[in-house]
């Protein structure tokens, strides 16, 4: 089967000598596909230097969901892998790994471990602990009942689809946020199955500010109330988050208890942003411009037209 590589890059370029040469080393010869929203920085000339296609897009048409669908109906692949260009694969065999359980057709979607890059701090690397575990697991809808949300869980930072199975579905669609969520659901809800390949790792973490994180999970609350018809048989995201905030203060107090502190103003920051952005759905655009940590959204092509 085909198999290709979508890389979604905005001033990327410093990204790129350490994302792309695993990706074109891999054994499974891929097409890799770097696309560009237009940053002008060096990101489309050093791909192109280093061997990966290249597609550039005005800034305004940029969309998680429509640009990701874009690129993928570009390559025209049997399988298409979704990438950010700052998850760094350990080794070429990376995407051998991820894509096995669509070739042995035990899964439609599969989706990489994430561990954080060198040198990160205990709130970058926790989440990573806690999303992304040593073992491997298949996920079906019927799993809701032990799962819940979860069940959905999914990341396109390193995620593998069967292209027929988003035909189905009519590809990604125009989201603020969460497009992977939203495609694993409507498939999981017509029968097919997603895979969680922990043999499969990239390295990949962020290290947000109080208000990054205030502005991420307002845009995260945002996007699962337009996306509520869709996840509601699945419960409610409180559960998930108990268990998480549970795990990170009891690993705070064992390890490294001077920082309980912050860890509690940090969840309070998540969680104010979380629950805003559930209850601004029809709040004035100026709001949700101040809370959102996507300014590009609101004015962009996709923005406008739900606007309007």
């Amino acid at each position: 089967m085909t198999i290709g590589v979508v890389l979604i890059t905005h001033r990327a370029k410093k990204h790129l000598k350490q994302c792309l040469p695993p990706l074109l080393s891999s054994p499974l010869k891929p097409r890799v596909l770097l696309v560009n929203s237009s940053s002008h920085d060096g990101t489309v000339e050093l791909a192109q230097a280093l061997g990966a296609e290249t597609l550039v897009i005005p800034r305004r048409t940029f969309n998680h969901g429509t640009t990701r669908d874009l690129a993928r109906r570009h390559l025209k692949t049997d399988i298409v892998v979704m990438m950010t260009p700052d998850a760094y694969a350990l080794d070429s065999s990376l995407l051998e790994k991820l894509v096995a359980p669509l070739l042995q057709n035990k899964a439609s979607i599969a989706y990489a471990r994430q561990i954080p890059h060198d040198g990160a701090d205990f709130f970058e690397s926790f989440p990573r602990q806690f999303n992304y575990p040593e073992s491997s697991e298949l996920r079906r809808i019927t799993d809701i009942p032990h799962h819940g949300v979860y069940t959905f869980f999914c990341s396109n930072t390193c995620a593998a689809y069967r292209n027929s199975a988003l035909d189905e579905i009519g590809g990604f669609g125009p989201v603020l946020f969460g497009e992977d969520t939203v495609a694993v659901a409507k498939l999981l809800k017509r029968g097919h199955a997603i895979a969680y390949v922990s043999e499969a790792v990239v390295k990949h973490s962020h290290r947000y500010t109080l208000k990054q994180e205030f502005k991420r999970h307002f845009d995260i609350g945002l996007a699962r109330r337009e996306s509520r018809h869709l996840l509601l048989e699945a419960g409610k995201d409180a559960k998930r988050g108990t268990q998480f905030v549970k795990a990170m203060l009891s690993q705070l107090a064992r390890k490294c208890p001077h920082l309980l502190p912050y860890g509690c103003l940090q969840i309070g920051m998540k969680w104010l942003g979380y629950r805003l952005g559930k209850t601004c759905h029809q709040a004035p655009l100026w709001i949700k411009k101040a809370c959102s940590s996507q300014d590009f959204y609101w004015t962009s092509d996709v923005g406008r037209r739900k606007r309007s």
